[in-house]
């Protein structure tokens, strides 16, 4: 795939991808640190922290591996990569399972301050990001779990020299660890996509309430955040509205799209290595019609969602008209995809495949989560064909 997000597609020019020598040496480099860093038993450790993370194999993958910067300009201190790295990475997390701040400090909260913020706030925000040394998060969902930004109800009223937060959010990604808030909200008396904005404050800001959830998926932490009167400084201008946000939350969904396919993979080859091991009536269960027949079809499944993810990750490297409309494919493509795989994976498994021991069972609640996060396929297809016109 083409590393640059500078590139302008030509109309009408069908989307082509491949990946370079580079960028497959890239994922071999990050693949070997993170099956040293981030086996299952570390995930099993992880996940029953309060924090979720390690801080020194961030401070190890940020110093060894710069990927919080990977598609950060070089100008702001990033790698001065695009899309398609950054989806290398993600994807190669989700087959790991890693347990860091990554998605909501590299992929929501950089992606929103480069689409919104003005060049001051870019050169301040981004190169502490870039290094790994702040963490951030970008909180958009509120109580009702909805993705829409039209449904956004937190009420940012303006106050001296500054604004003003008045609202709930939850499901905030790492919003329990986070250094830095980018927070989803609308000017009082606007409604639907109106009136929205991006705004920046420090966590431990005054009026800032943060509470850790409980959640089905453990490896990757939600929390809720009450906002109470806290300062807070617009991320760029008012005169672009929701469109940073739906921006960003449309890339969002492409790494997403390939962290799911990272998982999906890993499941597939977790099914097929047990296949060759399982041995019934005499013979490795690998050998039976039905156990071929189920393998082939999720390996279908995994080529046709992971070339979809791709996809939509060329397409928005490239900048091409229909990337937003790929963004939603490739995000309600894998998601089904990567559920229904590690459902199929379980019970080729069998019967430990349903016990905690297995470890079958992380993946599979991760996704469960990664369905509904974002929006779940059933509001991604709506999204799609409003973007198609139909």
């Amino acid at each position: 795939m083409s590393a640059s997000s500078e590139t302008k597609a030509e109309p009408g020019r069908r989307i082509q991808f491949a990946f370079t020598n580079e960028q497959e040496q890239f994922r071999s480099a990050l693949r070997r640190f993170l099956n040293d860093k981030s086996p299952t038993t570390e995930v099993r450790r992880l996940m029953a922290t309060a924090e979720g993370y390690d801080p020194a194999v961030w401070r190890q993958l940020s110093d060894e591996l710069a990927i919080p910067g990977i598609h950060i300009p070089e100008q702001y201190g990033g790698a001065g990569f695009g899309m398609v790295e950054l989806c290398i990475v993600t994807e190669e997390l989700g087959r790991a399972l890693f347990c860091g701040p990554y998605f909501s400090t590299a992929v929501l909260a950089a992606n929103a301050i480069l689409n919104a913020g003005s060049e001051a706030q870019k050169s301040n925000l981004l190169p502490a990001v870039a290094s790994g040394a702040r963490l951030a998060t970008l909180a958009v969902t509120e109580l009702n779990g909805n993705w829409d930004p039209a449904g956004i109800e937190t009420v940012a009223t303006p106050d001296a020299g500054g604004y003003r937060l008045d609202g709930v959010k939850s499901y905030v990604v790492d919003g329990h660890v986070a250094d830095l808030l980018i927070v989803a909200a609308r000017l009082p008396k606007t409604v639907g996509r109106e009136g929205l904005a991006l705004f920046t404050l420090s966590a431990d800001a005054n009026g800032v309430e943060r509470r850790l959830l409980e959640s089905m998926d453990p490896t990757r932490k939600l929390a809720r955040i009450d906002f109470r009167g806290a300062h807070a400084d617009l991320l760029g201008n008012l005169d672009t509205g929701a469109a940073p946000l739906i921006r960003t939350l449309d890339q969002a969904a492409i790494a997403l799209a390939n962290e799911m396919m990272g998982g999906a993979q890993a499941m597939l080859d977790s099914a097929v290595d047990y296949t060759k091991v399982r041995v019934q009536f005499g013979r490795e269960i690998g050998s039976f019609q039905a156990i071929k027949h189920k393998c082939a079809d999720m390996l279908l499944d995994v080529e046709l969602s992971k070339s979809s993810a791709y996809c939509a990750a060329q397409a928005c490297a490239v900048n091409d008209p229909e990337w937003p409309a790929l963004a939603c494919l490739a995000k309600a493509a894998a998601s089904e995809t990567y559920l229904h795989t590690a459902a199929e994976c379980i019970q080729i498994h069998g019967g430990i495949g349903f016990t905690w021991d297995n470890d079958t069972h992380l993946w599979f609640k991760r996704a469960k989560s990664s369905e509904v996060f974002l929006g779940q396929p059933s509001y991604h297809r709506e999204l799609l064909m409003q973007r198609w016109g139909v």
